[in-house]
């Protein structure tokens, strides 16, 4: 069995293996969290879960799949059995984006609530926001699609996990995948706050060691409406290539983009701006353009269990990634014996790495369930999922959408990679 990483607490003293036998979310000295006394919040009582995912701004394309992946799983921890017998209860918020203070207000009325664990936000500006509130707090956050690097080293007493890989890998698989297109000069249009700015400067260490270059590079902030002198400044570059990083955003810079004889196969867009454009775009726009997106296609078991769930939906972008950030915390829970955010944080390490592979939560949960000292390796929907003592995840997959006629990103291939 692997040890948590340094920083990391370990599963569980060998002494407390009974207790965590009986799957009681009870007060118990032998949960790892801490003192050995439950106090009373969130540790003994059900297991309740708040999520911070976008119903309104710019990201708002996302938080559909996103909130459909949380309730899948939700869905199957309580048909199978819940944890200590209770169902899992989930409250969705709306974290907004950084034009607004909701993410923080959310953030309140869900720890008023009394929260063990928050799933989200999936935007890296808007994580900064509230993850002193929640980790300050001793409350479990885990993000499925927060890929700022900054985020890796903040100091959140150990309670901050992302399921979605650090934007040094996507970067460095969009920055190859440019070049290997025939691009050697590439022009970045780039949303100026933690996502943006991180993910540009390993797309540029990417670009310029493949032998390519940064020709161009125009910021442009959260809640600006108008792109025209950035799409001037790259544009007048005459860049082989150029790549929209922003949320949707896209949808009016990509306007202005192709009336400056700018074609689809010289865009390329990233996790914020993949988005279905059937509905915004005259046919054919975008027909061979690209973009990148964390985590592996989602498969049709996962796109039918989500449909299911949401039969609206028009994508499925972070979709695995909220569905394992919620099957972990789950396991850990039952991991742990208790409800309480820092014995299920305790355990997460472990679950994720070393042990005996398993793919999904019922899985996993069957061998926690038969022997509750069991080592698992969770594998989720996303993929392998081996959490760092940073809590990121050290391996990752990145999709690779080709748009087709209708404007819609079409699944092209994967790459793989470790941080």
């Amino acid at each position: 069995m692997l040890t948590s990483p340094t920083g990391r607490r370990t599963r569980r003293a060998a002494a407390c293996l009974a207790a965590a036998a009986a799957l009681a979310l009870t007060a118990s000295g032998c949960a790892t969290g801490g003192s050995g006394e439950e106090d009373g919040d969130g540790g003994s009582g059900p297991l309740k879960i708040g999520t911070l995912l976008p119903q309104t701004g710019a990201l708002a394309f996302l938080g559909p799949p996103e909130i459909a992946g949380v309730n899948v799983a939700q869905a199957e921890i309580n048909e199978t059995g819940g944890i200590g017998g209770e169902d899992v209860e989930v409250l969705h918020r709306d974290s907004g984006d950084t034009t607004t203070d909701l993410a923080s207000q959310s953030t309140t009325e869900l720890l008023n609530e009394g929260v063990g664990a928050v799933i989200g936000p999936p935007s890296s500006g808007v994580t900064q926001t509230v993850i002193n509130q929640i980790t300050g707090a001793g409350v479990l956050q885990i993000s499925p699609g927060a890929t700022s690097p900054e985020l890796t080293d903040w100091d959140d007493g150990d309670f901050f996990f992302r399921t979605a890989p650090s934007d040094v890998l996507q970067g460095r698989v969009l920055g190859n995948y440019m070049v290997s297109q025939g691009a050697q000069s590439i022009g970045l249009i780039v949303l100026n706050d933690a996502y943006g700015t991180g993910l540009a400067e390993n797309v540029r260490l990417s670009v310029e060691e493949a032998g390519g270059e940064i020709v161009a590079e125009s910021l442009f902030n959260e809640g600006d409406s108008q792109f025209t002198s950035q799409v001037d400044e790259v544009v007048g570059a005459d860049p082989d290539a150029i790549a929209v990083i922003s949320f949707d955003q896209a949808k009016s810079i990509v306007p202005l983009l192709t009336a400056r004889d700018v074609t689809p196969d010289q865009l390329f867009f990233v996790d914020g701006n993949t988005a279905d454009y059937s509905a915004d775009f005259d046919p054919g726009t975008l027909e061979g353009a690209a973009g990148t997106q964390p985590g592996a296609f989602a498969g049709q078991d996962l796109r039918d269990r989500l449909l299911e769930d949401d039969p609206e939906l028009e994508n499925f972008n972070y979709a695995a990634e909220a569905y394992d950030a919620t099957a972990l915390t789950a396991l850990g829970a039952i991991a742990a014996g208790s409800s309480d955010p820092e014995a299920i944080r305790d355990q997460l390490t472990d679950l994720s790495q070393g042990g005996e592979k398993c793919e999904g939560f019922t899985a996993c949960r069957e061998l926690l369930d038969a022997d509750p000292s069991a080592d698992i390796d969770y594998d989720g929907y996303s993929g392998p999922i081996s959490f760092s003592d940073k809590g990121d995840v050290t391996e990752a997959t990145i999709g690779v959408y080709v748009y087709d006629g209708d404007n819609v990103p079409q699944p092209d291939s994967e790459e793989s990679g470790k941080l």
